[in-house]
């Protein structure tokens, strides 16, 4: 899984940041310089337009 996808689903309270290390295979310490260092923004669900809600 992308790495990016999981750390936005953590930044979002999706998942802990344990569940966020256990997904990418990491232990907390690296986790935590993980999510510091990552600047690369997740990429975007598409946005279903035209629809009324």
């Amino acid at each position: 899984m992308d790495k990016r996808i999981v750390i936005a689903a953590y930044r979002r309270g999706i998942i802990t940041i344990q569940e966020c290390a256990q997904i990418i295979g990491v232990d907390s310490k690296q986790i935590n310089r993980l999510v510091d260092e990552s600047i690369l923004p997740a990429p975007e669900r598409p946005r279903l337009e035209g629809r009324s809600v």
